[in-house]
């Protein structure tokens, strides 16, 4: 009967390798899986050492830290290694057949960097962390919790649903946002338009056929505006530039940043769509992160790291610190008051009944 040497990952994260005899790969997978192990390499034990004498004499992979997958080919890439999962292949397999199949540079060079990790005896999630601008600490810790469980294709789907909702979130955001937008800066420009050409035209025919007196107090209130805008739009721009110069230094500290955070969220109607935004990512989030096992205080660091608004984070370890101290979450969030009632309510019913993080997904889909 062949033999297979194995390389798998225990419930603990800790790496396995032994000498199965079975009759086939196939075999060889579901007797791994059965001791709660995440199988990483199978192969026959004479390709095995030519594996091993191949890699001895490998180049080692150029760092690829810095790179930056976008956020749809970071999609493809989960969904269809979940896929081949799902399939029956191995996660060095899974790996394998992405390094040649995808074909977008720098996928091709991120897959190529996880595939040699794990060849090295790395975990996946590890191999994850060492490239933290294209996988973010919720991606990571979803998969060492996937790789804990043995349920790594579970979990790889599951995040693929995840990043879909939260593309979809952000595309709505931009969608409501983007008509006031540009409904601005087109005001903004005819109103300049109108100032700089079009006032000493008006004033030139209002005099034609005014009979006697002075032009209108509107009239000669645009034309002084106008000379302002014309004489001395060097001083505007001068005030512009430091007006930037100026925020950028506030927003650098520590208090300054709270501050503008804060103020953008009571933005009248601009802040309305970011808060209920956060509302969803929240409830998404952390929905998704206990969902899968991760422990609530971790997961409430987490949804602290990807909150994006300065102001939220220093409430949210308000909130951290009194879930440690015993109140529940929502609780605690209604203590700071940075969520509606109607979200605090619907989270202590979730609490109350056991179902706390199907309740939360359900608030996510509310807001």
């Amino acid at each position: 009967m062949p033999q297979f040497t194995y390389r798998a990952r225990n419930a603990q994260g800790g790496l396995v390798e032994g000498v199965l005899d079975c009759p086939d790969r196939a075999v060889a997978i579901r007797q791994i899986e059965l001791q709660q192990c995440i199988p990483i390499r199978i192969e026959l034990a004479a390709a095995e050492a030519k594996a091993a004498a191949g890699r001895d004499g490998a180049v080692p992979v150029a760092a690829t830290q810095s790179l930056k997958i976008p956020h749809g080919q970071l999609l493809i890439f989960t969904e269809q290694l979940a896929n081949l999962l799902q399939a029956g292949m191995t996660l060095d397999e899974g790996l394998s057949v992405l390094e040649k199949r995808l074909k977008q540079p720098r996928l091709h060079q991120v897959t190529h960097a996880l595939h040699q990790s794990l060849i090295d005896g790395r975990s996946f999630s590890q191999a994850l962390r060492e490239f933290p601008r294209a996988f973010t600490p919720l991606y990571v810790n979803l998969v060492a919790a996937g790789e804990a469980s043995g349920a790594l294709p579970q979990i790889l789907l599951r995040l693929v649903k995840h990043l879909m909702q939260a593309k979809e979130l952000r595309d709505r955001v931009q969608q409501a946002l983007i008509y006031p937008a540009i409904l601005s800066i087109a005001g903004v420009a005819l109103v300049v338009l109108f100032v700089t050409f079009m006032v000493p035209k008006l004033a030139g025919f209002m005099a034609q056929v005014q009979t006697g007196g002075q032009l209108p107090f509107a009239t000669r209130t645009l034309l002084q505006v106008h000379h302002l805008v014309v004489g001395y739009w060097w001083v505007g721009a001068l005030l512009a530039v430091g007006g930037i110069v100026a925020f950028r230094i506030f927003v650098r500290s520590n208090e300054g940043r709270i501050a503008w955070d804060r103020f953008r969220l009571a933005i009248p109607g601009y802040g309305r769509v970011i808060r209920h935004r956060y509302y969803a990512q929240f409830a998404r989030t952390l929905g998704t992160l206990l969902e899968n096992g991760v422990p609530l205080l971790r997961a409430l660091d987490l949804v602290t790291e990807i909150a994006g608004n300065r102001f939220l984070e220093v409430k949210l370890a308000e909130v951290r610190r009194a879930v440690i101290d015993g109140a529940t979450l929502s609780a605690a969030l209604a203590e700071q008051k940075i969520f509606p009632d109607l979200f605090t309510d619907m989270m202590a019913v979730g609490e109350q009944t056991g179902h706390f993080g199907e309740t939360v997904q359900t608030i996510a889909d509310v807001y």
